[in-house]
This record gives C-alpha cells, sequence and structure tokens, in this order.
C-alpha cells in the first residue's frame, strides 16, 4: 500500500518506519526542511531504541522516503495518516489542534480517487468530524473516509509497541475504510494482535480513557507509598500484593515522583476539558492531575528531610533527568520540579542523564550538568535517584561513598535494597518505607 504520514514527529516518525518495515511503501512529510534533510541523512531528531537502524533499512530498501511536498505525496496513496502534534493550550488545558486542522486543509485539494485520512494524533472526542467537515469544505469532490486510529506507543518501546500491540483500535463511519486498515494491518495477524473497530468518536475516548487511566493508577500507588511511610508497611510488598489479582495487573504500579511525559499530563488534562463541554464530570482525572502536581513538589520535601532539614550551600546530585529511561524527553519530567525546588532551597544541584542532556541544557537553568553518574557524585552532600536507567542500577557503592562528602542516596524509583546501600556505609532514604 502506499502511505503518506504528515508529521515526523515522535509518533509519525515510528508509525511510518514500522508500516515501511511491513512492505508498504511510505513517505514521511514534514514543513521543517531541516528536519527532513536530517532525515534522509539518517540523523534522528529523537532517541528511540532501534529507530535508527529500521530508518536506514527502509530507507536503502526504497520503501521509505522522506519530503516536505505534501501536495504532491498525498495523490497516490491509499492512506494519509496526520500525526502532528496536539499540545496543550498554555494555561487552558485544551488540546491545541491547529496543526491538526491545518493538515487537513493542506492534503484536502490534492486527494485522488478513494483515500482514507487516518487521524493518529491524540485528539479530544469529535475531532474526527471536524477534520472530514474541513476536507468536504476545501474540496467537494474529495471521495474520503476519515478514520480514527489511536496510539498507543510508550516511548522507550515504540518500536515493540507497534509490532506486537496489545490492541489496535480502529474507529469508522464508512465500511470500505475497514477494508483498507485490515490490509494496513494485516502483517500484525500473525501475532495476533487484536483489531478492534469501533465508531470513530468511541475510538478517540479511547485513547484519553486508557492514558487517565494509567494516571490514576500511578497516583494510586503513590499515595499507598505516602501511607507505606507513615505506617511502617513495604510499599513493594503491596504493590506485588494487588498486582497480582488478575483484576488489576502488576503494570503502572511502581511507586515514584510522578508521573511525567508527553502523553498523561496533556491527556488528563485535555479528558477533563472535553468532560466539561459535555457536561460530563470526571472528579477522579481531575485529583489525579492536582495529587500528581503536588507529588513533584513532595520529592523536594523528602530530599531536603533526609539531609537534615537543611539543603542551604549543600550539593544535591541528581542521577536521571529524563521523565522515564530509554529516552530523552524531559517534557513534565519530575526532575524539572525538583531541581526548582532544591534551587530555591538554597542549594547546589548537579545531575547527568544518558540520553537526555542537550534536552536538560535547552529547558533547564540552576543546576550543573556532568559527564556522568560518577561526577555527579563527586562532593556531593545527597545522590537522589530521578530516573531508573539500568546504568544507574549496579553503581560502584564503595565508590560512591568515596567520592561523597555526606554521603546519603535519596532513592526516588526503589532500585536499590536498603541493606545493599547501608552495608556500604551510605544512609538511604527510599519511597514507600519508612527510613
Amino acid at each position: 500500500m502506499n502511505i503518506a504520514m504528515v508529521g515526523s514527529g515522535y509518533v509519525g516518525l515510528v508509525t511510518g518506519v514500522c508500516l515501511a518495515d511491513f512492505g508498504h511503501r511510505v513517505i514521511c512529510l514534514d514543513r521543517d526542511p531541516t528536519r527532513i534533510e536530517a532525515l534522509r541523512r539518517g540523523e534522528i531528531p529523537i532517541y528511540e531504541p532501534g529507530l535508527d537502524d529500521l530508518v536506514r533499512y527502509n530507507t536503502e530498501a526504497g520503501r521509505l522516503s522522506f519530503s516536505t511536498d505534501i501536495a504532491t505525496a498525498v495523490r497516490e496513496c491509499d492512506a494519509v495518516f496526520i500525526a502532528v502534534g496536539t499540545p496543550s493550550q498554555h494555561g487552558v488545558g485544551h488540546a491545541d489542534l491547529t496543526y491538526v486542522y491545518a493538515a487537513a486543509r493542506e492534503i484536502a485539494g490534492s486527494l485522488e480517487g478513494f483515500t482514507v485520512i487516518v487521524t493518529k494524533s491524540t485528539v479530544p472526542v469529535g475531532t474526527g468530524d471536524e477534520v472530514e467537515k474541513i476536507i468536504r469544505e476545501e474540496n467537494p469532490k474529495a471521495d474520503i473516509a476519515v478514520v480514527s486510529n489511536p496510539e498507543f506507543l510508550r516511548e522507550g518501546a515504540a518500536i515493540d509497541d507497534f509490532k506486537r500491540p496489545d490492541r489496535i483500535v480502529v474507529g469508522l463511519e464508512d465500511d470500505r475504510a475497514r477494508t483498507v486498515m485490515s490490509e494496513l494491518y494485516r502483517p500484525l495477524s500473525l501475532n495476533q494482535a487484536p483489531l478492534l473497530f469501533t465508531s470513530r468518536r468511541t475510538a478517540e475516548l479511547v485513547k484519553y480513557a486508557s492514558n487517565a487511566f494509567l494516571a490514576m493508577k500511578i497516583t494510586f500507588i503513590n499515595e499507598v507509598a505516602d501511607l507505606c511511610e507513615k505506617s511502617g508497611a513495604d510499599i513493594q510488598d503491596v504493590s506485588r500484593g494487588i498486582g497480582l489479582d488478575s483484576r488489576i495487573g502488576a503494570k503502572f504500579l511502581d511507586a515514584g515522583p510522578g508521573y511525567g511525559g508527553s502523553c498523561f499530563p496533556k491527556d488528563t488534562l485535555a479528558l477533563v476539558k472535553t468532560a466539561q463541554e459535555f457536561g460530563a464530570g470526571m472528579r477522579l482525572v481531575e485529583t489525579t492531575i492536582a495529587i500528581n502536581d503536588e507529588r513533584k513538589l513532595a520529592m523536594v520535601r523528602k530530599i531536603v528531610d533526609a539531609m537534615g532539614g537543611d539543603v542551604r550551600g549543600k550539593v544535591v546530585g541528581l542521577l536521571g533527568l529524563a521523565f522515564k529511561p530509554n529516552t530523552d524527553d524531559m517534557r513534565d519530567s519530575p526532575a524539572i520540579d525538583i531541581v526548582r525546588g532544591l534551587v530555591d532551597a538554597g542549594a547546589t544541584v548537579r545531575g547527568y542523564d544518558p540520553k537526555a542532556m542537550d534536552y536538560a541544557r535547552r529547558i533547564m537553568s540552576g543546576i550543573e550538568l556532568v559527564a556522568g553518574e560518577y561526577e555527579v557524585a563527586e562532593s556531593a552532600d545527597a545522590l537522589v535517584i530521578v530516573t531508573e536507567w539500568n546504568q544507574f542500577r549496579a553503581l560502584d557503592l564503595s565508590r560512591i561513598r568515596a567520592l561523597m562528602n555526606d554521603p546519603v542516596m535519596i532513592d526516588l524509583r526503589n532500585i536499590y535494597r536498603r541493606d545493599e546501600v547501608v552495608r556500604h556505609g551510605i544512609r538511604y532514604s527510599s519511597i514507600g518505607h519508612r527510613d
């Protein structure tokens, strides 16, 4: 099949590359000529394990190409994906659909023959209706079917998520589109991936509801962790006990400093705003957002308390700045609030992340960025694990102890055992355990 991917950011690039790897002919499009030229040279603008190899392999095979010429590219396509950004409107919380609607207008005039327009961007309920309206107004002769096909890609595991999905959700109102989308995803039938066909509005809501539920699950276990610290219970055993219930499951029950990233913060806000527009309540999600915001500030207090109640003039080292491992994404990362809070409290903050250093230089102030985990520990009064990168799981604790001024580790991801750390002469504080 011939496929055009409008938008070569995270979702568009991963989706386009994986579809090309299935054997489809894919052209990834973007208005930014610098981005397109970089992609043609094999330079990937994001960090995603394995993505650079797939881009190179499918480009060399002739199945994947890149262009800024959207009008020409969409003419001969069976399906045109819209995979542009939908950021939160600053101070409002609504999803900004400017780029989605602009893409719809841009492709409308060049469509020839029956074409399926696939909204891959995360959008509120009813967006597909507006996309269809825009295209029909711009080109009344266009023979189209507008489909919602939300993405469920985890940063750091996106390729595996695309090729081994829990489910593929397709919302449509035209049976012709069902045939096209079934053929598009036919290569996944070998993996027996469930292909769920719904109405278009239902598919749009599935995405927001999924992310909101996972955000609530994270927030729930973080509140349970606070109770564990006060009552003397062990959060990791509590999480295991909960997760072994097949009705609940173990995923997203790891207590930590709060959720961040490109999806959960903006999608929970957008779902609340959508519910308000329809006159429906979303009190659980509203509370989840508020608790998560408070959670990040509570981590600053936890660090200060572990350092004796005063961090003025002290050096705090942070291990990990990205919101999760295996990505360079720092959007709404807990590290941002932690750095800001520690600097406001008078601390000198030093940090390192295996992949997010360039991102950190662009958005963070008040932090000294160093070359590695042991440089972070040098002359530090505390070492804080913020992101659970694998390389932080087996630190040379004897070396860490020798490098630090006042050896205290605040493990916000519970990747160490207390006895293991204390045995090396380092005081230890973690999440969901009484210190």
